[in-house]
C-alpha cells in the first residue's frame, strides 16, 4: 500500500525542485520520488562497497 511523506526545505532546495520539474515536464512529486529513488540506490551502492551507510 502507497504511504504519504512530508518534506519540509528550504527555499533553495524548492526552487532547483521546481527547476527540475519544469525542465522535464514532472511534477514535483515525481522529482521528488526519483530523487529518493536515486538517493536510496547511491546508499545501497555505498553500502555495499564499504559495509557502512554513512
Amino acid at each position: 500500500m502507497p504511504r504519504k511523506y512530508s518534506v519540509v526545505c528550504g527555499d533553495a532546495l524548492a526552487a532547483e525542485i521546481e527547476e527540475l520539474a519544469r525542465d522535464y515536464g514532472l511534477s514535483e512529486q515525481e522529482v521528488l520520488r526519483q530523487l529518493i529513488d536515486h538517493g536510496l540506490e547511491a546508499v545501497r551502492e555505498r553500502a555495499e562497497t564499504t559495509g557502512r551507510l554513512d
